[in-house]
């Protein structure tokens, strides 16, 4: 029986030739990440164990990005904590303020994730690197300390979903659309502990950055991973910055899919998840009258430079309604110093947008933008849930970078062709 990609990447770290859905595996892994929220739990944890050493300071990955710079006393005495840790450790891959981005920008462009890998993070969007034909997935801060302390997790071989892409998408189309129809499609739960992987020859049509905002999302509708095939553009995205040896794990021929799902991208229009689930998808154009007090471009599914540069094409020229707050967050300092070398800082603040450091910031409700008892905010951001960004009467309408900043400029749930017209 052939095996899917995900299958195959488990099976050849674990060093068994076979493996099914199901099977429970213990795996070497080539990164372990944490957070400034999460890192801490899990070195409580490791040292509450009695394990104190890691097991390779060049495979554990510390990025303080949630409630950084710190937003209160609590927020700093996490970050020292990480700060202590890895000082300690010697950990190569540390990443606090100045030097630091959102994680799941940060650590495919500093060159840590590698196709056929096997990544764990304690956050949930960590399956974000399976744009890059690795396999990775979230895990708590137990999982994490283990791992940091053995170099293994356990993993039960998950079943897979087949999703075949076609055709190429439209003006002002990119990756967030794609994977807020796919889960409308599928639903929160609709892939649970499954792998989601993407094939077909729609994908050529994908940027890296679209695919990276399509993996960031599969947990959304409950999948353990999202896995994109190595081609031509991942090469070119590795180029300078993977130098070590990467394996190219293809699913075989007959590997058993519980079921496929075909887009065609040519047919997709600007989408938008409208409160309080990312499944309650409708086109944007489709919403009606829905006026907003806010909106937040940048996260880690769409702070990377095309999302800068989209969101800079719609406002370059314009500004932002009257009654809007309009927040701009390039997701990492590389990303921040080509925004500022392209002009793109200036098109934001020309507009009337705050631009900030790279932060989660408010996300998830953290600090940058907390929404007031009422108010509504258009986010490029991955999850709109009750109270999610702020007060349980907020309302959070996710979409990609162009329905964001057309919505920031009429104050109202906006396509980008709409104030084009």
């Amino acid at each position: 029986m052939g095996m899917t990609a995900t299958q195959k990447i488990l099976a050849a770290h674990a060093g068994v030739a076979q493996v099914e859905a199901g099977q429970l595996l213990e795996v070497p892994l080539d990164l372990v990440m944490g957070n400034d929220i999460t890192a801490p739990v899990a070195i409580r944890e490791m040292e509450r164990a009695g394990l104190f050493q890691v097991f390779d300071p060049q495979k554990i990955a510390l990025v303080l990005d949630h409630f950084t710079p710190n937003k209160d006393i609590a927020a700093a005495r996490q970050s020292a904590e990480a700060r202590a840790f890895a000082r300690k450790h010697g950990i190569t891959h540390f990443y606090d303020v100045g030097a630091m981005g959102i994680e799941h920008v940060l650590l495919p462009e500093a060159g840590l994730i590698a196709p056929g890998e096997v990544v764990i993070g304690a956050d949930s969007h960590t399956c974000t690197y399976g744009a890059l034909g690795a396999f990775s997935t979230g895990v708590g801060s137990t999982d994490m300390a283990a791992g940091m302390a053995r170099g293994t997790a356990w993993f039960k071989v998950p079943r897979a979903i087949r999703v075949t892409l076609t055709g190429a998408p439209g003006a002002y189309i990119g990756g967030k659309d794609v994977i807020l129809h796919l889960i409308g499609l599928l639903g929160v739960d609709g892939a649970s502990y499954q792998s989601l992987e993407f094939v077909g020859p729609g994908v050529g049509a994908l940027t890296m950055d679209d695919r990276f905002t399509i993996a960031n999302m599969a947990i959304e509708c409950g999948a353990k991973n999202g896995l994109f095939p190595v081609d031509a553009r991942t090469e070119e995205y590795l180029q300078g910055r993977v130098t070590r040896p990467w394996t190219d794990y293809a699913p075989d021929g007959d590997a058993v899919y519980d079921r496929e799902v075909v887009l065609d991208l040519s047919a997709l229009a600007s989408q938008v998840a409208c409160p309080h689930l990312p499944s309650n998808v409708k086109p944007a154009a489709d919403l009606g009258d829905v006026v907003i007090d806010q909106v937040v471009i940048g996260s880690c599914t769409n702070g990377r430079m095309e999302d800068m540069r989209a969101a800079a094409s719609v406002l370059r020229g314009r500004r932002v309604a009257d009654g809007v707050r309009c927040i701009v967050i390039p997701g990492s300092q590389a990303v921040y110093r080509q925004s500022l070398e392209e002009g793109l800082l200036a098109v934001f603040v020309d507009a009337g947008a705050a631009v900030s450091t790279p932060t989660c910031g408010p996300c998830l409700g953290g600090h940058m933008g907390i929404l007031a008892e009422g108010e509504k905010c258009v986010s490029t951001t991955n999850r709109n849930f009750v109270g999610r960004m702020g007060h349980v009467s907020s309302e959070v309408y996710l979409a990609g970078p162009g329905v964001a900043a057309a919505s920031a400029v009429t104050g109202r749930v906006t396509t980008p062709a709409a104030i084009d017209n």
